[in-house]
Order: structure tokens, then C-alpha cells, then sequence
């Protein structure tokens, strides 16, 4: 027989969303909050990434990715929130039931309010379709920092970069410290995904990485071993071979989303994560979702400041406050992939910072944004910020003030 344990709050996924809203929710209050963890440890893909850059928009420092996820940890045991570790959250038996598997064998955890805070993940080489041979040597970046900084094992000594995200860089500053030099950087865009800074930086004797814009990785060779890469100009067709005993596969993100999909949640075909509101709800009511599983994905500080702006919508929520019925569906319009938050429901706050995130495919150095509802414009603004591809383009969400919250979708675009 299952034993089953009763909580207010469920959170399923202990990085830096999951762990801010743990934090939030039990701190200098009654509520029962656990947080369900696969992994052996607390904190998130944060835990591996040893470098600085982390917890500069949440907690105003700069601090490697470890002390961040163990600040993170200790913020939310202190407030009295209960984690578990090696907890695999397997399935639903009710609405707010989740089913689990640990070492200490099978659970049910009924909670008042459940939060999906799975994050996201690269997607592998099979899932992009990279042919060739099948050697060792192929990595995507979180399992590159697992393998160096948790298992502490070593990797090659040349390696190509596919991508040239924020993300690539992190795989950059991980082959460094094993000792691989990254001999070149992919990107299939005309400039490199990352912020100029990180371009610059990259460039610099330190780590000098050469970053071959609208190039693809078409063939990857060697076995058993990775000997080299074959890589193509989109532009003129031609092809060379690069020799490296190391690919490393970056960005191209989907979230984990495999909990929210069983369960019969709207998923949204943008961002392949659940549709929410600007609370963070989903289409059930009780359960909401957080963090990378909804805007595939972002830095960790924005992921939670997600937790520590759920918490208080979870709070209303127990306390009887339920969601308008009636809701306003926002789109994007290519070259917009997605938008996220993706309804708009009256009475409900502004979402996280203010800001909507959005995926763009082009580039637009001077971004021109335009809300449309039923065949109006409802709102505009120029931002002096960049839409680049690879990393997520944020716009105040003012844009929508002039929603008609009887009327059909909005629909975001972009001009330049």
C-alpha cells in the first residue's frame, strides 16, 4: 500500500525557481512546503556550472554557480521548507497528487498547491539530426559540467563548440578549466547568439575562441573516438574539416515537460511548456508552473525571480482567491517563436519584473514591437536593446495596457 503524505505545497524541481519559491512560501509562515528533487543534490544545473556570473538580478551578487545553488539551498531550508533528494516525481494520481519514487520506496504527496519548477534541458545529437560517426567525445553542456565538475573526470583537448549562446560560453570556461582548448565555435546566425560583451571577452588571449558565424556542424567523425568535425558555409556551400577529439553541444532548448504533458495540461506550441497567466498559473487550478519549463531558456536569477513572484499567487490561492474564468491568449509572430506569459486574465498582476520574455529566429538590432488585437494595433514600443537569437528578448509588458479583455487574441510582432 502507498503511504501518502499531505502538504500545502508541492514544488516539484529543486533549482533556483523551485528552491526561491520554497524559500518564499515557508518563510515566516505555517505552511508545509517540500520540494521534490531527482538529483542527489539541491540547486539546479547551477551546481555544476563552476564559474562566476550567477545571482546578479536576484540577490545582487557574483558568485560561481555551486555557492549560488548552496545559497539557494540554505535560503530555503532555513525558512522551514523540507527537501527531498532522489525523489522522482513518476506520475499524477489526482490533481494534486503526485506520485514519487525515492530509495525510500514509492509516496504519494497530496498537496494543497503544486508548483512545476522542472527548468529545461539541450536536446541531444539525436535529436538534432547531427550525422555521421557515433565515437565518445560527444557532449551537450550540462553533461560536459557534470562530467568535469561533479565527476571530476577528464575530457579531450580540442574542441568544437556547436552554438554560440550564453550557454556556449559556460561550456567554454568548463573546457578550460580540464584542460581542452576550444578551437572553434559554430553559429548558424550571422553573429554570434551571446551578449558583444561575451563576444568580446572570448576573442581576448585568455580564451581565445574563434566563432565561425552562419557555419553548421554537418558530420561528426571518428570512432570509437571523435577525431573531427566536418562543418559547412550556409552562405557559400563550401565544406572543411576541422580536427577535435570534442564536440560539445549548446543551446537548442526544450523544457522538461514531460509532468505537465501527462497530466493533461494545456501546453502552449510556442514554448512547449504549459500556458499560464501572469500569475503563473496553469489550466488546472492549483498547479502552477515556473522557471525554464515555461521560457526555454533563461538565467537562473530570472528563473528565480519566477519563484519569488509565484509565491505570493500561491499564497492568494490558498487563501480562496481563484482565477477570472475569461482570459486574453498572447501570440508571437515570426520571426517570434514564442511569448511567455501567454494570457492575460483581468485582475490579475503584471507579470514577473514587468516583462513579457520572447524568442526571436532574426536578429533586429533596433526592435520595433507591435501589439495587435482584432485587427488593431493596441500597442508599440521601440526598445534599445537588441532581439538576438539565443537568448531571450524581454519587453515591458506595459505593451499590453490597452487590452480589450473582452476581446480575441494579441498578437506581438516585430520590425526593425
Amino acid at each position: 500500500m502507498t503511504t501518502t503524505d499531505t502538504v500545502d505545497v508541492a514544488i516539484v524541481g529543486a533549482g533556483p525557481a523551485g528552491l526561491t519559491a520554497a524559500a518564499e512560501l515557508a518563510r515566516g509562515s505555517q505552511l508545509n512546503v517540500v520540494v521534490l528533487e531527482r538529483e542527489s543534490s539541491p540547486g539546479g544545473i547551477p551546481r555544476h556550472s563552476d564559474h562566476p556570473g550567477y545571482g546578479m538580478r536576484d540577490r545582487k551578487t557574483f558568485i560561481s554557480g555551486p555557492a549560488y545553488a548552496r545559497h539557494l539551498t540554505q535560503d530555503a531550508v532555513r525558512a522551514g521548507a523540507v527537501i527531498r533528494t532522489e525523489t522522482m516525481v513518476t506520475g499524477w494520481a489526482d490533481d494534486t497528487t503526485l506520485q514519487t519514487t525515492s530509495p525510500d520506496g514509492r509516496r504519494d504527496v497530496r498537496a494543497r498547491a503544486v508548483i512545476l519548477a522542472t527548468g529545461a534541458r539541450e536536446r541531444p545529437r539525436s535529436a538534432r539530426m547531427i550525422p555521421g560517426d557515433r565515437g565518445t567525445g560527444v557532449y551537450t553542456t550540462g553533461l560536459l559540467q557534470n562530467t568535469v565538475h561533479i565527476q571530476h573526470r577528464p575530457v579531450g583537448r580540442r574542441a568544437v563548440i556547436v552554438s554560440a549562446e550564453l550557454v556556449s560560453y559556460s561550456a567554454v570556461l568548463t573546457l578550460k578549466h580540464a584542460g581542452c582548448e576550444t578551437v572553434l565555435m559554430t553559429s548558424e546566425f550571422p553573429s554570434p547568439e551571446s551578449y558583444g560583451l561575451f563576444n568580446l571577452a572570448g576573442r581576448t588571449p585568455l580564451l581565445g575562441v574563434h566563432v565561425a558565424t552562419r557555419t553548421k556542424v554537418v558530420r561528426i567523425i571518428g570512432k570509437p573516438a571523435v577525431t573531427g568535425v566536418e562543418i559547412e558555409n550556409l552562405d557559400t556551400g563550401a565544406r572543411r574539416v576541422v580536427d577535435c577529439d570534442t564536440v560539445v553541444l549548446t543551446g537548442d532548448w526544450i523544457p522538461d515537460h514531460e509532468l505537465a504533458r501527462t497530466t493533461g495540461l494545456e501546453i502552449d506550441s510556442g514554448t512547449l511548456g504549459p500556458v499560464v497567466d501572469t500569475a503563473l498559473r496553469t489550466s488546472r487550478p492549483g498547479v502552477f508552473a515556473v522557471g525554464n519549463l515555461l521560457h526555454p531558456v533563461d538565467t537562473a536569477d530570472i528563473a528565480a525571480l519566477d519563484g519569488r513572484h509565484v509565491a505570493e499567487q500561491v499564497r492568494a490561492y490558498l487563501r480562496g482567491q481563484r482565477a477570472a474564468e475569461t482570459g486574453v491568449r498572447i501570440a508571437a509572430e515570426a520571426p517570434l517563436r514564442w511569448v511567455a506569459p501567454n494570457l492575460l486574465r483581468p485582475g490579475d498582476p503584471a507579470p514577473a519584473r514587468n516583462r513579457l520574455l520572447l524568442w526571436t529566429d532574426t536578429l533586429v538590432r533596433i526592435p520595433k514591437v507591435v501589439a495587435r488585437q482584432d485587427d488593431r494595433v493596441i500597442g508599440r514600443k521601440t526598445l534599445p536593446w537588441p532581439a538576438s537569437p539565443g537568448r531571450v528578448f524581454r519587453v515591458p509588458s506595459s505593451i499590453l495596457s490597452n487590452v480589450n479583455e473582452h476581446g480575441g487574441p494579441v498578437t506581438l510582432s516585430l520590425g526593425g
